[in-house]
């Protein structure tokens, strides 16, 4: 009995994975038994939110306080050093297994009314394996009240490639950022990357060049895909995001816990920035019974 509930795996080709009733969270992903995203014990907390689903609002509510629909609204704090709300209400939850084969998984949560976010919404998760392109995510939420509701998310991998970030480099496909005052909120309007040491779209070495920061502007493939991606010059690990999610954090886990500080970069997809609940920047307002779906993957090579 661990503290994160039913350990479900899934596998297909070189690829392995493990998502836990907790959260709906991924605990562990691998190819060819080396791990792609950092991971953790699954009789502890996830360290850092590693792996986890971040809903009905990714990153950090300023303070916790919001307005929506011409009402006031104080959400727990639960970032009490910088005295903000962080990463959603469904990330400690027990998920639901729906449906379960050896190469996915599909997990259910209903959200019900909550301090400060007295909406309902029903959530599922699907993690899916590819023997060729790897680990997909699709994360999707149905307004299963009676009013409409603010909402927004996001996830939480580390990609690593097993060593220290100071010897990888990192490209991220994003024209623009926001930078963050000292308790992590970020300014309204965003920055160009242009002449910035956040000009990751060439791809660079990252040193001692620490990052936590939301950017935008998202260089998209063919498929409509944008991408971060993490080498060492001998193996690589990049993960996508879809037209859903127009926001990526990049965090370089300069204060994780223990072994895992800086051992991997935090390549958060988002459908929204950072404090969106205050500043309204692409919340998305579900109405009752409307639906809001996106989805990213990470492939290993």
């Amino acid at each position: 009995m661990t503290l994160s509930g039913n350990q479900y795996e899934i596998a297909a080709g070189p690829y392995a994975a493990v998502v836990t009733e907790q959260g709906g969270s991924l605990r562990a992903l691998s190819r060819d038994g080396r791990p792609l995203v950092l991971s953790h014990d699954a009789d502890v907390q996830p360290p850092a939110a590693s792996g986890q689903l971040l809903a009905p609002w990714p990153n950090r509510i300023d303070r916790g306080r919001y307005e929506f629909g011409g009402e006031a609204y104080q959400l727990p704090i639960n970032e009490r050093a910088l005295d903000n709300a962080i990463h959603g209400l469904v990330r400690e939850g027990a998920w639901t297994v729906a449906e379960h084969e050896p190469h996915r998984v599909l997990l259910a949560y209903r959200l019900l009314g909550h301090s400060g976010y007295p909406f309902r919404l029903n959530l599922t998760v699907e993690y899916s394996l590819d023997a060729e392109d790897g680990l997909t995510v699709r994360l999707s939420a149905r307004n299963a009240g009676s009013r409409p509701a603010p909402y927004g998310h996001g996830a939480h991998p580390y990609l690593t490639l097993g060593r220290p970030l100071d010897e990888c480099s990192l490209t991220v496909t994003a024209d623009r950022y926001l930078e963050v005052d000292e308790r992590a909120v970020p300014e309204p309007a965003p920055r160009d990357v242009a002449g910035t040491p956040y000009d990751l779209r060439d791809g660079r070495r990252l040193g001692d060049l620490t990052i936590d920061n939301p950017f935008t502007g998202l260089r998209r493939d063919a498929d409509g895909r944008a991408w971060v991606r993490l080498e060492d010059g001998t193996r690589a690990v990049a993960l996508w995001a879809d037209e859903a999610h127009p926001w990526l954090e990049i965090f370089t886990a300069d204060t994780a816990p223990g072994d895992m500080r800086r051992a991997g970069v935090g390549a958060e997809p988002m459908t929204c920035p950072p404090n969106a609940f205050v500043t309204g920047t692409d919340l998305i307002t579900l109405e009752p019974g409307a639906e809001f779906g996106g989805s990213w993957g990470i492939v290993g090579d």
